[in-house]
């Protein structure tokens, strides 16, 4: 199977910039800390700490969102770097090739269908 690494690498830098440009955003979304985030209203307690636990539940969200994020974006790093070396689309793992219709819906993939599944039930 031949791979065409420049389409590969290509798609790869843009789904880069489209992860680092969500972190952003995730992060310009709460700037500051949840204090800062939920406003004070003396004599309504119930209702702030509904918002105290809203922002929390949001702040929760948004930091696993970053965590995964970044996750992708380590991937899309080792990805660029298996392109570089060679090495692109051959499982990690096992060394078979990775078929070509999982690169196109995970081009960061680094394991095949099989070991992929393997390391999730391990």
């Amino acid at each position: 199977m031949t791979i065409d690494t420049d389409r590969f690498r290509t798609a790869l830098l843009e789904e880069r910039v489209r992860v680092e440009n969500a972190i952003a955003n995730l992060r310009e979304d709460h700037p500051g800390s949840l204090d800062d985030e939920v406003e004070e209203v003396p004599g309504t307690n119930d209702n702030h700490l509904a918002e105290t636990a809203t922002a929390t539940l949001d702040r929760e969200i948004d930091y696993t969102l970053e965590e995964n994020s970044t996750q992708v974006l380590l991937e899309i790093d080792e990805a660029l770097e298996r392109i570089e070396a060679g090495t692109y689309g051959i499982c990690t793992n096992c060394g078979k090739e990775i078929p070509l219709a999982r690169l196109e819906a995970y081009p960061w993939a680094s394991l095949c269908i099989d070991c992929k599944r393997e390391r999730e039930r391990g």
